[in-house]
């Protein structure tokens, strides 16, 4: 690889042309995780859409972040789970990323992304009642949310708080203290706006403490005490 590098202020970035800035800035940020946003409006009409800016925001309670773009017309997704207070998110895994992507296309209100990419809406069961909104049935993993909060940012984008409400996976990717091989389950990263990639095992490593050598694993299923 050229040792040559690209040095910018943040006015050299904000003089970049739109699309080439967009490209370029969304690179910077690394691999990012794939996910499906799953909603229904009133109507119960399923309707999906890939971000790739879903965060963990802690595990007790569990909560997880989505940033979504400034709402507009065509925001059907976002306009369906605060109507309806909840949401799901389904990984994409390699077998379907570009239906994944194509459900990004900005359909109309009334065709849904699931019917027009080809995926099969999940509809999650708990004591006889059925959770509002749809996940994918392709997905390798899955989760159901409840909203708890809707923040607008500095850049009129939403934040939204999500609650976990439930979640549903393949039980082979499990390890016995807890933890997901996502390889496993060929999950997809993504990389700037378009860009699709596999992951890869390194290692697992061990709770880092001080004055204590680190442990590493190759088998991902191993776990710790």
């Amino acid at each position: 690889m050229s040792t040559d590098r690209v040095a910018l202020d943040c006015a050299g970035i904000a003089a970049l042309p739109q699309r080439f800035r967009a490209r370029m800035v969304n690179s910077l940020s690394g691999f990012k995780s794939a996910n499906l946003v799953g909603t229904a409006d009133a109507s119960g009409r399923a309707a999906c859409c890939i971000v790739s800016s879903v965060v963990h925001l802690g595990s007790d309670p569990a909560m997880l972040g989505v940033v979504f773009r400034p709402p507009g017309d065509d925001a059907h997704n976002y306009c369906n789970l605060t109507e309806a207070g909840c949401f799901t998110l389904s990984h994409v895994a390699l077998p379907f990323f570009e239906a994944a992507h194509q459900t990004s296309a900005r359909y109309p209100e009334d065709i849904s992304e699931f019917e027009a990419a080809g995926l099969t809406p999940f509809w999650h069961i708990q004591d006889g009642h059925r959770f509002p909104a749809p996940a994918v049935e392709e997905s390798p993993v899955r989760i159901g949310l409840k909203v708890m909060e809707d923040l607008c940012l500095p850049n009129r984008c939403r934040f939204v708080i999500g609650a976990i409400q439930w979640v549903n996976f393949t039980a082979e990717l499990q390890a016995d203290d807890g933890f997901l091989d996502l390889a496993a389950a060929k999950t997809i990263a993504i990389g700037g706006l378009d860009a699709y990639h596999t992951a890869q095992r390194v290692a697992r490593l061990s709770y880092a403490k001080p004055d204590c050598g680190l442990v590493s694993r190759s088998d991902f299923l191993e776990g710790w005490d």
